[in-house]
């Protein structure tokens, strides 16, 4: 249990709270909501001791252990195993079992557990940092981003391991979907406050939206009642039968107060620029397979054959190190396949969306000069309107590409992609990095997009929101698969998993992807 009372933050002239207060009841597992730079993180912060507010208190019971998901990499023992059963208490470090489930639920093997922790990749090193906070088994668990660097598979063991999280949690996640599936309550910071529902992120956006229309419609009113009695004190302040009636009007007026307009908050606002392709397939591949040693017994991929028509949603899915980043490499040009083909239509024009393209950006560019080098023939109003719509308006479009965040970088990429017309997007993991509410934008726009998408991605969200037909790494295997992402749990499913899932009506859907973005642009206009 957490009660926070008027805690006030500021950093230099930027504040971030200024009155928050919120209760976390026991047993309640919260999602916390807000835009990059809200003050999430300075939350966890607050709440773990390492961030004084500058005013208020946060009280917790007696004794009360509060545990997180450290991002700091600091490891002391020799084997993986060894490292995560020393956060089990020195009264149950024989019960390394349960950190074998963990370490397995994360994507780990029985090999992995004997080997030095510090030999694994970054993403991996904070599987071994989760797998510690969950086995520390704490009152409160804070776990800021957990979903970074999980797979579609051990993000599904997670999601069930934490709704039978016997504590308190508060979770902070980019991924909308699971965040739903797994907490009870919302709390979301706002405009420098924080507000808390029971339910969902729906809910919590909708109740935020109704408060606002309903302060900007007791705004207006308010503001036409002072102009009426302007008006009458400005008609009869100079008679001198009047002044007394004028000069109770300017105190009825100071009572009344004023009521600031709401400012805009921020939103992505794009579009993908699209060029008509007459072909009805617009890629075709065939027999695809690869290595980087060229050497066949080392393919990653092999036989993969399928076609991308204009109008194609293809979500490619599997378990991390697959080769679904390779594949759509493969599939933008970025490295050549060992064997089989790829043809595509004359009039085919690629955006691609990966860690590749991010790592390129020229760390001396500014934002605007890397929208302008991605095409010469934009003009440098356009330039600036891209830039406007990635959330880098004005002076932020000066920032050097070497100071950007992982989601401005993101957002960048985006615009790059933007400033030219293109028919087929690839994208990998389009999402990591954003927001929620930018991450809803984007999905509107893929929807809305009139050319072919191909996407990596390990968000059900996603998934379930765009994909037509999915390419799947399973079994040993990379196979195309006719039909949707709840189609392939009910007729495949995971391996490892009891059984497949039964195909189920979920609220995670197109509509529901554009009732929020709705909600954002209510917002936008109850602000303007």
């Amino acid at each position: 249990m957490i009660i926070a009372s008027n805690l006030e933050k500021s950093f230099g002239a930027q504040s971030l709270f200024e009155g928050v207060s919120f209760l976390i009841n026991k047993g309640e597992r919260v999602g916390l909501v807000g835009k990059n730079g809200a003050g999430k993180s300075t939350l966890f912060k607050m709440i773990l001791g390492k961030e004084e507010p500058d005013s208020g208190t946060l009280s917790a019971p007696k004794g009360y252990r509060i545990g997180a998901l450290e991002q700091i990499i600091r490891f002391t023992q020799p084997t993986v195993l060894k490292e995560c059963v020393q956060a089990l208490s020195p009264d149950k470090q024989w019960d390394q079992y349960k950190a074998e489930i963990i370490l397995s639920g994360l994507g780990f093997t029985d090999q992995d557990f004997q080997k030095d922790p510090g030999t694994f990749s970054g993403g991996y090193q904070v599987r071994i940092n989760l797998c510690k906070a969950l086995l520390a088994n704490p009152n409160m668990l804070l776990l800021d981003e957990p979903t970074n660097y999980l797979d579609i598979l051990s993000l599904r063991w997670l999601r069930e391991y934490l709704n039978k999280w016997p504590g308190e949690m508060v979770l902070i996640t980019h991924d909308r979907d699971f965040m739903d599936r797994v907490t009870t309550h919302t709390l979301g910071l706002h405009r420098k406050q924080a507000k808390k529902v029971a339910g969902g992120t729906i809910k919590y956006y909708e109740q935020i939206v109704q408060e606002e229309e309903a302060y900007e419609l007791t705004r207006k009113n308010l503001e036409s009642k002072r102009k009426e009695m302007q008006a009458l004190i400005d008609r009869f302040k100079a008679k001198a039968s009047k002044a007394t009636m004028a000069q109770s009007r300017v105190k009825m007026m100071e009572k009344m107060g004023t009521m600031e307009k709401l400012s805009t908050e921020k939103n992505l606002g794009f579009k993908f620029n699209h060029r008509p392709c007459p072909g009805k397939i617009i890629m075709e591949v065939k027999n695809l397979a690869f290595s980087y040693d060229n050497k066949p017994e080392n393919n990653i991929f092999s036989e993969v054959s399928f076609s991308i028509g204009r109008h194609d949603r293809i979500g490619i899915i599997g378990a991390n190190g697959k080769g679904k980043s390779t594949l759509l490499n493969c599939l933008a040009g970025d490295l050549s396949p060992n064997s089989g083909s790829i043809t595509t239509h004359p009039a085919l024009c690629v955006g691609h969306f990966g860690q590749t393209n991010i790592d390129r950006l020229e760390p001396g560019n500014q934002v605007l000069g890397e929208i302008l080098n991605s095409n010469p023939s934009l003009s440098l109003q356009a330039a600036h309107t891209i830039c406007g719509a990635m959330m880098f308006s004005g002076d932020l479009a000066k920032k050097k590409v070497s100071v950007l965040s992982g989601g401005e970088r993101s957002r960048l990429l985006l615009g790059k992609i933007i400033s030219h017309p293109t028919n087929l997007l690839l994208l990998d993991e389009p999402s990591h990095h954003l927001d929620v509410e930018s991450i809803e934008a984007m999905i509107e726009e893929l929807n809305d997009y009139a050319g072919a998408v191909v996407i990596v991605t390990h968000s059900e969200l996603l998934l379930r929101t765009l994909a037509q037909n999915l390419i799947i790494f399973h079994q040993g295997r990379a196979q195309f698969f006719r039909g949707g992402y709840d189609d392939f749990l009910e007729k495949v499913g995971w391996e490892g998993e009891a059984a497949p899932e039964k195909k189920v009506k979920t609220k995670m859907n197109k509509k529901e992807a554009r009732r929020l973005r709705a909600l954002e642009r209510q917002k936008e206009q109850v602000s303007q």
